[in-house]
């Protein structure tokens, strides 16, 4: 999207849409609380807060508070819901995938202001999360057209969480391939790869937690600016929280686990190198003892006058090896 039309405006009913992409000081001089049609839900999005003026323009010509305004430009801070009297607001963060070679999870700071026939939207990034909403409305896939804003609200929280559950399988993939990588490679990057995959998950947890509480509180919530026949709604968005913590969970279980086998797939390397040099040691022990003997500076040797002497030794040496390597094989002990 071009940074200088980084505002989208979507006003809808159930057979009529609009969507006017327009800079953030347009969208202050022309979107004002006591001009909304109220026959009509808006939902204005910024992707990206740079225009600060612009956006403080327009939050007081929508009469928010300023320490909500205040909130809308923090980052960083934990999710939270707050009721005003003309507006709820609440903040979250968002995950998506990572990007190729990445080491960190790419996270965003996403804040809603929820009113009568509005919700505004304020994403830090110029990310496309909610192209699944826009579809909903443009192609009137769903309800989305025949309900209000907090069912749009709902739409993009449940946007927000797919998109959780797509860094997860994101996860998941990365886990099989270190599967993989342990079994078959010795590479000694593997185990921070892992650690790498397990603080990505608590980063995710991190954020999923607080969402959770925010879904526990908009669903139990009574507050005008929520209609009762979308409750159910949001009790789902608070199911779907709590099993994206239990993927969580599960898959840092399997990465504890993948630490201990990498461990032990090294130990039993080191068995097998350490078997292997014993073999080797037990064979030559009594080759290097029984040249040892003879080879003392000894003057009288009896064995030392002997014609055949030399060859019966080397006989002898050729006998112990093969009684040992017949003996290790026996036990198993050449076998893979």
């Amino acid at each position: 999207m071009d940074k200088n039309q980084s505002c989208q405006l979507y006003k809808y009913q159930n057979d009529f849409f609009l969507v006017t992409t327009e800079t953030a000081a347009h969208f202050a001089q022309e979107f004002h609380l006591n001009e909304l049609d109220n026959n009509y839900v808006s939902w204005l999005n910024f992707h990206g807060l740079k225009d600060q003026d612009s956006i403080k323009k327009l939050c007081q010509n929508l009469a928010i508070d300023p320490l909500t305004i205040e909130d809308i430009f923090t980052e960083k801070r934990r999710p939270k819901l707050e009721e005003y009297q003309q507006y709820m607001f609440f903040s979250i963060r968002s995950a998506l995938p990572n990007q190729a070679n990445s080491t960190q999870l790419f996270q965003e700071q996403i804040s809603f202001v929820l009113g009568t026939n509005y919700l505004v939207s304020f994403q830090d990034k110029s990310s496309m999360h909610f192209d699944d909403v826009r579809d909903r409305i443009e192609k009137k896939r769903g309800k989305v057209r025949l309900k209000g804003p907090d069912f749009l609200l709902f739409r993009m929280l449940d946007a927000i969480i797919d998109n959780y559950f797509e860094v997860l399988e994101s996860s998941t993939l990365s886990i099989e391939a270190l599967e993989h990588k342990i079994k078959y490679s010795r590479n000694n990057s593997i185990l921070q790869t892992i650690e790498l995959e397990k603080r990505k998950l608590i980063e995710l947890r991190k954020i999923v937690l607080p969402l959770k509480e925010v879904t526990f509180q908009l669903d139990k919530l009574d507050n005008p600016f929520l209609d009762t026949s979308n409750s159910h709604h949001f009790s789902e968005l608070k199911e779907n929280c709590i099993e994206v913590l239990e993927e969580i969970d599960a898959n840092k279980q399997i990465l504890d686990g993948m630490s201990n086998l990498y461990y032990a797939v090294q130990g039993q390397r080191m068995n097998e190198i350490m078997k292997i040099l014993t073999i080797v040691s037990s064979i030559f022990i009594p080759l290097t003892f029984i040249a040892g003997v003879y080879g003392m500076n000894f003057k009288h040797m009896p064995e030392l006058d002997y014609p055949y002497g030399y060859y019966t030794i080397i006989g002898v040496m050729v006998l112990i090896t093969v009684s040992l390597l017949i003996y290790f094989y026996r036990k198993g002990w050449l076998k893979k």
